[in-house]
């Protein structure tokens, strides 16, 4: 019996708690996977399959506004300039829910790539569509 005790007592882990850990560095900027006017794919949740226009980009939050996806009900307050009930209006999703639309086949998803094109005082990163190769953005 005293050896089940033992075992009980035995830390599971040898890290520090967390409180005591250094925090993780800053990653800086994020590559740029969906910017403002990509047409995108939903991977996944209720309007998987569906597509749509990127509206706005919360880097911060890791979300993205997308025309028409994730649409929710909201109650509105009438005010002086606008009428008050129920609209619907998008709400933002993952990115981890959405891939970039491949500009060769726009019904199907691809992955985003970065390369550098040009040379010297002109050279410039570029992004790509893995699936097809074909630059995005350039």
């Amino acid at each position: 019996m005293a050896d089940t005790e033992d075992k009980a007592k035995a830390p599971k882990s040898d890290k520090a708690p967390k409180a005591d850990r250094a925090p993780k560095p800053d990653k800086g900027e994020q590559p740029k996977q969906a910017q403002k006017g990509d047409k995108v794919l939903v991977l996944s949740g209720r309007d998987k399959g569906r597509s749509g226009e990127v509206i706005e980009v919360r880097p911060d939050e890791g979300r993205a506004l997308v025309r028409g996806i994730n649409m929710v009900k909201r109650h509105q307050r009438q005010t002086a300039q606008q009428e008050g009930g129920i609209i619907s209006k998008e709400s933002p999703i993952h990115l981890s829910n959405i891939a970039l639309a491949d500009p060769k086949d726009p019904k199907k998803p691809t992955r985003v790539g970065f390369k550098f094109v040009g040379e010297g005082e002109e050279r410039g990163k570029v992004r790509f569509a893995k699936r097809s190769g074909v630059e995005i953005d350039g």
